[in-house]
């Protein structure tokens, strides 16, 4: 819920924004191979903002 890179996301593909939220989050906290925070920087950073 802070840049809205997992609801934007939910959004395009039609998904629940919530459960996909928690899904991320079990991920990147279940899977020290897939850092969480910096994929959703660099995500943040690359996807288009609404407003534009």
């Amino acid at each position: 819920m802070l840049a809205g890179v997992m609801g934007g996301i939910a959004r395009r593909f039609g998904w629940n924004s919530t459960l996909l939220r928690v899904l991320f989050v079990i991920v990147s906290l279940a899977s020290a191979a897939f850092p969480g925070i910096l994929v959703y920087l660099i995500l943040w950073l690359l996807m288009p903002n609404e407003a534009d």
